[in-house]
């Protein structure tokens, strides 16, 4: 399979999925689970979440050109955002004859953090909970023997004193391999479970216990190598590195340069049902990890005209639980993907997010970001300021032609169209 495919963006979105379908073989049922025919329902809902009265749809998009550690693949992303898959796509193309993206992962390690308060000793408490390790694990472990039996589970703790506002705590960090799985329940399981012990043998109170976000030996890399970007054109390529110094030493251009990364990311997590929201939570603390925030990726110069892009995070996502298994498109869209581990899942995502990078700092340093982002936009506003379908298509032209993306402009265009039909 090649993920290469000419014109794709320029297909109707029937013929785009039955170019997928035919390309995965997906089934009539499974094709109509993607349009909304099947699927998805507030029965369905209802049992996700609290006080259901519906559902919000949001536009999900396949990115082409990707190849991801020496293999082809669709990458789903749903989101409501021009420009963000097209993005994707564009960056994934001009890596694609250089090996695509290349991917490592640390391994699937999550910290559950029990906070324990009230205590007299708060070294000595420290030291017993080391002396009393094997039991804390063996303890974790009984909570979730299928966990253990896939090689899961309770890992080695990690200790630290903290010194609040009026006393010193302690944090004990479980460290649990959750394997394919994102783990927060069996995080949260094993850390609630265990707080009586922990009480008994510090001789203290345990207030929080809970999963952190902040998945540091969660970590995904992936790189990629950009031959000649620009054309040979060291104007354009100079400004590019200049974007990226930037979003490496100020936090206020690192917080948008890192939105850019996310909006790849996001679009990749939601679309498989993983936690959108731990995830992004996770990258922006690693972001800040050093003290100071920063990038989350890094662009290098390998000789005159060749581009070489590294991002690291923390990625934890799984292909098991949650609504990666109950949510009939998150589970298509992982069949699209056609991973079968955590890892190779993180891989892709950290993939679309260097590439989305790519993109974004290639548009600041040319023509910026806002017209092709309007561009894609407009068809959207031609929508909202009240061309009918059948014009859309029009309207958009006249955007595009006279460069006006304006609310006020689109409704000149519908206007002037409504005046010229032959049939009003």
């Amino acid at each position: 399979m090649k993920s290469r495919i000419s014109g794709f963006y320029k297909l109707l979105p029937e013929q785009r999925l039955n170019k997928i379908a035919s390309l995965l073989e997906l089934s009539e049922e499974e094709k109509k689970i993607f349009t909304g025919e099947e699927g998805f329902t507030v029965k369905q809902a209802d049992r996700m979440i609290e006080n259901v009265i519906g559902y919000l749809p949001i536009p999900l998009g396949i990115a082409a050109n990707f190849k991801v550690d020496g293999e082809d693949v669709f990458v789903p992303m749903a989101t409501e955002e021009p420009s963000v898959v097209a993005a994707a796509s564009h960056a994934a193309k001009l890596t694609y004859d250089t090996g695509g993206f290349t991917t490592s992962y640390s391994g699937s390690i999550m910290r559950g953090q029990i906070q324990v308060t009230s205590m007299v000793d708060t070294y000595g408490a420290l030291a017993r909970i080391y002396e009393n390790k094997e039991e804390i694990i063996e303890l974790c472990n009984a909570q979730d023997p299928t966990l253990v039996a896939f090689g899961g589970g309770a890992k080695d703790l990690d200790v630290h004193v903290v010194q609040g506002e009026s006393e010193k705590m302690l944090v004990v960090h479980l460290l649990i391999d959750t394997k394919d799985a994102m783990g927060a329940n069996a995080v949260n399981t094993m850390a609630e479970a265990v707080s009586p012990l922990i009480e008994e043998i510090t001789e203290g109170k345990v207030v929080v216990r809970i999963l952190s976000n902040l998945a540091d030996q969660r970590i995904v890399r992936a790189r990629a190598t950009f031959e000649d970007p620009f054309q040979g054109n060291q104007t354009t390529m100079k400004k590019f590195m200049s974007a990226n110094h930037l979003a490496v030493a100020d936090p206020y251009r690192a917080a948008t340069h890192n939105k850019g990364i996310m909006n790849g990311v996001s679009a990749v997590v939601l679309a498989t049902g993983n936690d959108t929201r731990a995830v992004e939570a996770g990258a922006h603390a690693y972001a800040s990890i050093s003290g100071k925030y920063s990038s989350l990726t890094r662009w290098e110069l390998k000789g005159e005209n060749t581009l070489v892009g590294t991002i690291e995070l923390p990625l934890a996502v799984g292909l098991v639980g949650g609504a990666t298994q109950s949510h009939p498109v998150a589970k298509l869209a992982t069949k699209i993907l056609n991973v079968k581990t955590a890892q190779q899942l993180a891989g892709i995502i950290a993939s679309t997010g260097l590439a989305q990078n790519f993109a974004a700092i290639k548009a600041l340093a040319g023509e910026g970001i806002q017209k092709g982002h309007m561009k894609l936009h407009a068809r959207n506003m031609a929508s909202v300021a009240g061309a009918p379908d059948d014009q859309i298509d029009q309207v958009v032209e006249h955007a595009v032609k006279e460069q006006r993306f304006g609310f006020h402009d689109m409704k000149h265009f519908v206007e002037l169209l409504r005046n010229n039909d032959p049939n009003k």
